[in-house]
């Protein structure tokens, strides 16, 4: 998501062509095979920039697996000297219902857009961004299944959706021998860990491979803000506050992390990385790094090993509240629970 930012997309990154290879570069030879993007990012900069990086570093496709996702509104760039009608064409196609969504129409363009800003011929997980309450889930699983059988999509994957719709979806593939959701990438880090209401146990129930997206809250759980401390880059967090958190969980977490990282001698955010990596439903974590430094230590987290006692302190400075009917079943469950086996 940071490489090529332009527009609103600057304030998140804007790494060019060069620092993307280098990144590239980097992380494969770290061993990261998965590489995620999505056809909004930077207005579709973003998958352009990536498919240079592979072919730029001669990674082979057979070697990695290429994400993206279709959902929101790919608008386009318009220069500042363009003509008034250039400029105002480009306002009206905002307001089409057309280039957006979930819709048979819309997938199957958005899905020949991204190949071709890729320079690929297929995509290894193709992920819808988000709801779209427009389209019946029943059109949305017909389409997926329908680019999965062409041949232009190996897997199909979802962002952003409730469990109940996420089950309801798979229910209508398994009836219709369509393709399947295989992964839900989501919203989870150490100070917010709501997904583990209702998201994970379908996961676990169902085999669905969990990939958490903004692993560090946005930079909060990176270790660089305080409390009562304005962050290195609280500019961003100012103009894009964004994912919203409990700040007051986050600076708990953070405080009760400095003691953990500062005993096995790494930083605050492979901690914060580390304790996602360990949680069994985690597939893999999905980073953002802008710079080789910001991957290298990130990517060290895997080797970070928690220790019981690690786990159970950051699982009480982060343990959610309690919530009905949860509280109700977990009452009513437990004469019975220990009998599992």
């Amino acid at each position: 998501m940071t490489f090529g930012g332009n527009g609103f997309w600057r304030v998140i990154g804007g790494q060019d062509q060069e620092e993307a290879n280098r990144l590239i570069r980097q992380a494969f030879d770290a061993g990261v095979n998965f590489f995620d993007t999505a056809d909004v990012y930077a207005n579709g900069l973003s998958e352009e920039m990536l498919g240079h990086a592979i072919k730029d570093q001669g990674l082979r496709r057979d070697e990695i697996v290429i994400a993206t996702k279709a959902h929101g509104r790919v608008q386009d760039i318009v220069p500042p000297d363009a003509s008034p009608h250039a400029q105002a064409e480009a306002t009206r196609r905002q307001t089409t219902r057309n280039i957006s969504g979930l819709s048979r129409k819309h997938l199957f363009n958005a899905i020949d857009a991204s190949l071709k800003r890729l320079g690929m011929d297929h995509i290894d997980l193709y992920q819808i961004h988000g709801y779209d309450p427009l389209t019946p889930l029943e059109e949305v699983m017909d389409s997926l299944n329908d680019i999965v059988r062409s041949g232009r999509v190996r897997y199909i994957g979802l962002c952003n959706r409730a469990a109940w719709e996420t089950a309801k979806a798979n229910g209508i593939s398994e009836k219709m021998g369509y393709a399947r959701f295989e992964s839900m990438q989501m919203y989870y880090t150490l100070a917010s860990r709501d997904l583990e209401r209702e998201v994970v146990p379908l996961a676990i129930s169902e085999s669905l491979a969990i990939l958490p997206w903004s692993p560090l809250a946005g930079g909060l759980l990176s270790g660089k803000f305080k409390r009562n401390q304005a962050g290195p880059n609280s500019a961003r967090r100012a103009s894009f506050d964004f994912p919203p958190v409990n700040t007051d969980r986050v600076y708990a977490c953070v405080e009760a992390m400095e003691p953990i990282a500062n005993a096995h001698n790494v930083s605050v955010a492979q901690i914060a990385l580390a304790w996602l990596l360990h949680r069994p439903w985690v597939t893999s974590v999905i980073t953002g790094a802008k710079t080789l430094d910001q991957l290298g230590d990130n990517l060290k987290a895997v080797d970070v090993k928690l220790t019981h006692e690690d786990m159970a302190v950051l699982e009480r400075v982060s343990a959610l509240p309690s919530e009905y009917p949860g509280w109700m079943i977990e009452r009513q469950g437990s004469d019975r629970s220990g009998s599992v086996g």
